[in-house]
């Protein structure tokens, strides 16, 4: 007898991305053959250096950085951003303000908070409208002399909407505060050419990418003042300290180059499976609608808002039915709380909690969207039947969106 239960659909990619086999393939020789530490000068470490050298030219090219030596490798995006705003403010002497937005990621956001209670920092925090969007004119009213930092992300993890950071960043230049963008959710997913810009410092992250877990970069533009945050030996030419972790950082290499052939078609293959789901399940649903920025945004990134209903009971049915979502973050998914960045976004209360993200990838088929689109008016239709909310009324008119009012 033959298992006809669905093949599992996994669209939780802003969350993590499954590592490529050819990713893998490259890393295995690095736990066993060539072992050595890229800081010994025998030729063991000889072959493990050469390797890295290779990887981080494999990620300057995908990111458009001018030099190889402007990646400095991190355990992950947290380090690089806690990297990033830390060394800012200490190369700065005399500029203690930081400039953000309220929807950043919590490896942002979370800092920011400490910063300002415990070490006296002023964070300037600019709001975003309806759809994402950063509110420019506030953003200006809040860069000044004693400015050391702005740090925008590239784009939003929940909705995908994109700012327009190297406009942002020539603001900054202007005021002599540096520029940071958390760009872990864009690297791999839109063009960048790092060198056209006036951007100082991108964080980003191997495991969103297609690469291994426990692995980030820092871009560092040449010439830029820094401070390490972890000091040790002479790695990274002094600016993290650690032995390299070296299988990671081929694997990245590795995700860089496959990422970087295919990018163009990947974006535009991805944008149609993501408005093809969208479309889909606000026709069939109704009383949803799409959050972010319907112009700018990342091709692969999707969240909608169902109505009344509370979005873990709906991840529970989706992944009773072999589905994999998200309400947000995966950094923060596990609160009741609606997500920050939709009430930044002042989306109505009783739709933030029902918000759903789904996030392809360049793996992501047709078939696995349609999967999605067959299954999920069922389970909003019951958990709607139980929601007494909705059974009171006073639902919003069918498909309505306030970003594209």
């Amino acid at each position: 007898m033959f298992d006809s239960k669905p093949s599992p659909v996994y669209l939780d990619n802003n969350a993590t991305t499954r590592v490529y086999p050819d990713v893998v393939a490259a890393m295995l020789p690095f736990f066993t053959e060539q072992f050595g530490n890229a800081s010994s000068i025998h030729a063991f470490g000889d072959e493990v250096g050469k390797a890295i050298r290779a990887a981080r030219r494999s990620l300057q090219a995908l990111i458009g950085a001018e030099f190889d030596h402007e990646i400095i490798f991190t355990s992950g995006g947290t380090e690089s951003n806690n990297t990033a705003i830390r060394s800012a403010l200490a190369a700065q002497p005399g500029r203690d303000e930081i400039i953000t937005s309220t929807v950043e990621h919590p490896a942002i956001l979370s800092l920011c908070d400490w910063l300002e209670k415990h070490e006296g920092v002023t964070v300037h925090r600019v709001p975003v409208d309806s759809a994402g969007r950063l509110d420019i004119d506030a953003y200006k009213a809040a860069l000044g002399p004693k400015t050391a930092l702005v740090s925008f992300m590239w784009a939003n993890n929940e909705t995908g909407t994109i700012f327009p950071v190297d406009g942002l960043a020539g603001l900054a230049k202007d005021a002599g505060a540096l520029f940071h963008t958390d760009a872990v959710q864009a690297v791999g997913k839109v063009e960048i050419d790092l060198k056209s810009t006036d951007i100082d410092m991108l964080s980003l992250s191997s495991h969103k990418l297609h690469g291994p877990k426990g692995l980030g970069a820092l871009y560092l533009r040449k010439g830029t003042r820094f401070r390490p945050l972890i000091r040790g030996g002479h790695q990274e030419r002094g600016r993290r300290g650690g032995t390299e972790n070296a299988p990671a950082i081929v694997g990245l290499g590795k995700a860089a180059d496959l990422a970087r052939a295919t990018l163009p078609a990947d974006m535009a293959r991805m944008a149609a499976l993501r408005d093809r789901l969208e479309k889909g399940l606000v026709q069939r649903i109704g009383h949803c609608f799409v959050t972010g920025d319907p112009h700018d945004r990342l091709p692969n990134t999707s969240t909608i808002a169902f109505e009344y209903i509370e979005g873990e009971a709906i991840l529970l049915l989706l992944n009773k039915a072999g589905i994999a979502a998200s309400s947000g973050s995966a950094c923060t998914s596990g609160s009741l709380e609606p997500s920050h960045v939709l009430r930044a976004m002042n989306i109505p209360f009783t739709a933030a909690h029902g918000a759903i993200r789904f996030s392809l990838s360049r793996e992501t088929t047709e078939t696995e969207v349609d999967r999605v689109l067959e299954v999920m008016p069922a389970i909003i239709a019951q958990l709607r039947e139980m929601s007494p909310f909705w059974t009171s009324g006073g639902a919003a008119p069918d498909g309505f969106n306030p970003a594209y009012a």
